[in-house]
């Protein structure tokens, strides 16, 4: 598949604000760093959308996901298999276990980095981020988080949830991404972060090799 320049710098634009943010910017912002016009920034949203390379649902700030390259199942030389987590091993980061519940194939130039796994969401306590029930978020390996960053954490060694992380003086707490859902104070001892929320796979199936 071929990119114009643009379409490459603004698709490497997202990609980046996704890592670093946590999020995909709003349509006022990206037009804003890109010092370009909010037609300019539709017009590479629509044309990176007939590629496959993202998908839209609703509204701009809240529906913009990358996405593998849709098509044929990707070929060894252009995806690259990563791990969805099944089962919680207490005390290991859960980028280290073998409990596996199969693995999806994702784009490599989407989703770099070692180590990377994928935890699927249950639940709608994020839908305002634009991850909802049965997606795949998929994680890159970490034990530290910025504040507003959405990670991956283990409460007291036995269950995960995907959240946007805030540092206090004196507890930790956990934001959903849906006003119905409270947000959770936790002591230091009780969380450890496992990874960083680097991207989103939406209706995908685990393959499973044995």
């Amino acid at each position: 598949m071929q990119l114009t320049e643009k379409q490459q710098g603004f698709l490497d634009y997202l990609k980046n604000q996704l890592g670093s943010e946590g999020k995909i910017p709003s349509l006022r912002q990206a037009a804003k760093d890109l010092g370009v016009s909010h037609t300019a920034v539709a017009q590479l949203l629509s044309q990176l959308e007939k590629k496959g390379l993202l998908e839209r649902e609703g509204r701009y700030s809240r529906s913009i996901r990358l996405t593998p390259v849709k098509g044929s199942r990707p070929e060894r030389a252009q995806g690259r298999e990563v791990p969805i987590i099944g089962q919680i091993t207490a005390g290991l980061p859960m980028y280290a276990q073998r409990e596996w519940d199969g693995t999806v194939i994702v784009d490599k130039d989407l989703f770099g980095g070692d180590n990377l796994f994928c935890l699927r969401i249950k639940g709608e306590s994020m839908c305002d981020a634009g991850i909802l029930n049965g997606d795949l978020v998929i994680c890159e390996p970490r034990q530290y988080a910025e504040n507003g960053e959405i990670v991956a954490v283990l409460i007291n060694n036995e269950e995960a949830t995907v959240k946007r992380f805030f540092l206090k003086s004196e507890c930790i707490e956990l934001h959903p991404e849906n006003e119905t859902y409270p947000v959770m104070s936790y002591s230091f001892s009780e969380l450890l972060v496992q990874g960083k929320v680097v991207g989103v796979v939406r209706g995908a199936h685990p393959t499973f090799s044995r």
